[in-house]
């Protein structure tokens, strides 16, 4: 048999290949003992910026180098932002920030490939100086893309003081670090979308649950606002109602407590942002309304800090109402999930004015129908009067006389039903109950001047049928005595004064006799005093001489 002998060669070689196969069993050990540690650190995925600190401190740990600095990619995606570094330079993490693009990191960012540079990094034609992050004296570079399932998330970067070699172990380590950095990010986005949704879904379920238990208009639109901006996280949420008569969008609820912004003017159909939202009838976004020249107020959104807006419009049964506007304090891009969102939430809002105008309805239906009995109560009391009183005067001014008052009271009726539900402007008023009574009372071509004088006063609407009835009566009492077959001027006086209002009524015709007693009341002025002091809790005087005037004051 023969004899195998080993040469001092051949020895060495077999020496050299255990060596080898020892430090590669060792750098495997060691990125097997990293990659443990790693995926510990991503256990607390629910902390991310703990998490990342952790990882960065690893990663430089283990690939023995200086610095290791993670960067992710902003809302835009148009930068890298410092998102965690190991000690050296954790004091400038979320203040470094650089384009897609510029620099190793940002090329790394745009090509997608790694890069390795051994030494003298900063001679690399792609290097851009960053003075935070004090790169004066280092000379290595490796950048490693962050790239998940779909998209790039980011860049990882390490970095040393020396020149070094980065071997294909080390590469293939930061590389495996990346990937699982990468997965642990997708996976906290995803439960945070998950969180947020379960989150918007209560909001909603809150929403349905206040517009079914509440009336008040103002109230729910105001838990709207303030349950979606604290839901998506919004610097500024606001209601916008379209007023359909003037073609004009008015905030009826918001967030902000900001003066400037609560007073802005209303916008026209069509106007800045919001009014074209309405116009389209389509959600419009932005993001920033400082730098979009057709936003109405680029000062205001200045000094509130306002970036990014959507409008959403508010649609109940194929009609826009108005529109939900949500700002924030910095650019996001509005996903199709969160404007479906606001979409909802503009519906609720659309739906819980509906219901709170049905209501509003009902009520004021109740409430006209307890207005026409107490007043047709009142006509059958007057006529009573006329019965009973005016037995000498003619069916026909009995009648004359009782139409003008009813017809006093349908004015305050109509304009209830045509304007405001819960008062009624005294100047519409008096020309009204002015205007018809000349009409009916004097004879066809008779020149008289008559004329409605001083502010308009709004009148809680239980107080303006008293005050028509005593206009129609001193109205009706200087037509017929004053002007009915003379020249002359009926002017109707409107004051206001600190507490109370002041209404007059004077003529320039026929002037009262010398000898009317002014203390013997007719049944109209029985009617007005009795109406004057019970009713208004006022008082009543009436004046003669070259122009008769009848007044009545009554507080506001």
């Amino acid at each position: 048999m023969p004899r195998v002998t080993h040469t001092p060669n051949s020895q060495t070689d077999s020496a050299g290949r255990i060596d080898d196969l020892e430090r590669r069993l060792q750098e495997k050990s060691a990125e097997a003992e990293a990659l443990k540690r790693i995926g510990q650190a991503i256990g607390l995925m629910l902390d991310m910026p703990r998490m990342l600190q952790m990882v960065a401190e690893i990663v430089q740990q283990v690939t023995g180098t200086d610095v290791c600095l993670i960067y992710f990619l902003n809302d835009s995606k148009t930068e890298l932002v410092l998102r965690a570094a190991s000690s050296m330079a954790r004091g400038v993490v979320g203040k470094v920030r650089m384009k897609v693009g510029e620099g190793v990191t940002g090329w790394v960012a745009e090509t997608r490939e790694r890069v390795a540079l051994d030494s003298n990094a900063f001679r690399d034609s792609r290097f851009k100086l960053v003075p935070e992050l004090q790169q004066d004296g280092f000379h290595s570079l490796l950048s490693v893309p962050l790239i998940g399932r779909e998209d790039l998330l980011g860049v990882i970067n390490v970095r040393t003081d020396k020149a070094h070699k980065y071997t294909a172990s080390q590469i293939e380590l930061l590389e495996s670090i990346a990937g699982q950095v990468a997965g642990a990010i997708e996976n906290s986005a995803q439960f945070q979308r998950v969180q947020r949704r379960a989150s918007q879904l209560t909001t909603l379920s809150e929403i349905s649950r206040t517009i079914s238990s509440s009336l008040y208009l103002e109230e729910i639109l105001q838990f709207i606002v303030a349950v979606t901006a604290e839901s998506m996280n919004l610097s500024i949420c606001s209601v916008m109602l379209l007023d359909e008569e003037k073609q004009e969008l008015i905030i009826k609820a918001t967030t902000s407590q900001s003066r400037a912004y609560i007073k802005k003017p209303n916008l026209r159909l069509g106007e800045s942002l919001a009014g074209r939202a309405v116009a389209e009838a389509k959600p419009v976004s932005v993001l920033d309304v400082k730098r979009t020249s057709t936003y109405r107020y680029p000062d205001i959104a200045k000094a509130e800090g306002l970036c990014s807006l959507v409008c959403v419009p508010m649609v109940i049964k194929g009609r826009i109402i108005g529109v939900l506007n949500c700002y924030t304090s910095k650019p996001h891009h509005f996903t199709e999930e969160e404007i479906s969102l606001l979409s909802a939430l503009a519906s609720h809002a659309a739906i819980a004015i509906e219901n709170s105008q049905l209501h509003v309805r009902t009520a004021i239906l109740q409430e006209m129908h307890h207005r026409v009995k107490n007043n047709l109560q009142t006509v059958a009391s007057l006529l009573r009067l006329q019965m009973r009183y005016d037995k000498q005067v003619t069916v026909e001014t009995a009648l004359s006389e009782s139409i003008n008052r009813i017809q006093a009271i349908a004015a305050v009726h109509d304009m209830l039903s045509r304007e405001d539900l819960a008062t009624v402007s005294v100047r519409k008023l008096a020309e009204t109950i002015l205007a018809a009574q000349c009409s009916s009372s004097l004879p066809v071509g008779h020149a008289v001047q008559a004329q409605v004088e001083g502010p308009d006063i709004l009148l809680a609407s239980h107080h303006a049928t008293s005050v028509a009835l005593v206009l129609s009566e001193l109205i009706q009492n200087a037509l017929e005595h004053g002007i009915q077959d003379a020249a002359g001027t009926i002017r109707v006086l409107i004051e206001l004064m600190e507490d109370d209002v002041r209404i007059a009524v004077e003529n320039s015709g026929r002037p009262l006799p010398e000898t009317c007693d002014l203390t013997k009341r007719n049944l109209g002025l029985q009617i007005v005093e009795n109406l004057v002091h019970e009713e208004l809790a006022g008082a009543f005087e009436l004046t003669g001489g070259e122009v008769t005037r009848a007044a009545m004051t009554f507080p506001r």
